[in-house]
C-alpha cells in the first residue's frame, strides 16, 4: 500500500516559498542546512541558500514533507491539486497568512481561497 511522503511544488522562488509554508503551517520548518548540504550547494556553484533550487520543509510529527523545486516557467493555470488548511479563527488566520505574503483569491460561505507567494492556491477552512 502506498504512503504519502512528500508534496512537491514547482516554484520560481523555492527558498522564499518554503519559508512562507514553514511559517504558515503549525509544526513545520525549513530543513536545516548542515555542512554537507552547504558543500553540495557550493559544488553546484550556489553560494547562498536563497538560491537553493530545492528546499525542504519538514515536520517533526511524521506528516508529509513539502519540497519546493525551481522551475524556469511561471505558473499559468489553476492548480490541479491544492492544499486545504484549517484554523480555529479563519478571519485572523487570513490576516496572518496575508501578512506572510499570501493573497486572497475568493471568499465563500465555508472557506477562503488564498494563493501563496508563488501563486499556488489553497483553501482555508474553520477547524471544528
Amino acid at each position: 500500500m502506498a504512503r504519502l511522503k512528500d508534496i512537491v511544488f514547482d516554484s520560481s522562488r523555492p527558498a522564499a516559498t518554503a519559508r512562507f509554508w514553514a511559517a504558515a503551517l503549525d509544526g513545520y520548518a525549513v530543513a536545516p542546512y548542515d555542512e554537507a548540504e552547504l558543500a553540495r550547494l557550493r559544488a553546484a556553484g550556489i553560494t547562498s541558500i536563497e538560491d537553493d533550487p530545492t528546499v525542504l520543509v519538514e515536520t517533526t510529527d511524521g506528516g508529509p514533507r513539502l519540497w519546493f523545486q525551481l522551475v524556469p516557467e511561471s505558473k499559468v493555470a489553476k492548480n490541479r491539486v491544492h492544499l486545504d488548511v484549517f484554523a480555529q479563527d479563519p478571519e485572523a488566520e487570513t490576516e496572518r497568512l496575508t501578512a506572510l505574503g499570501a493573497t486572497v483569491q475568493a471568499r465563500h460561505a465555508d472557506n477562503t481561497v488564498l494563493a501563496d507567494p508563488d501563486g499556488n492556491e489553497f483553501c482555508l477552512f474553520k477547524d471544528d
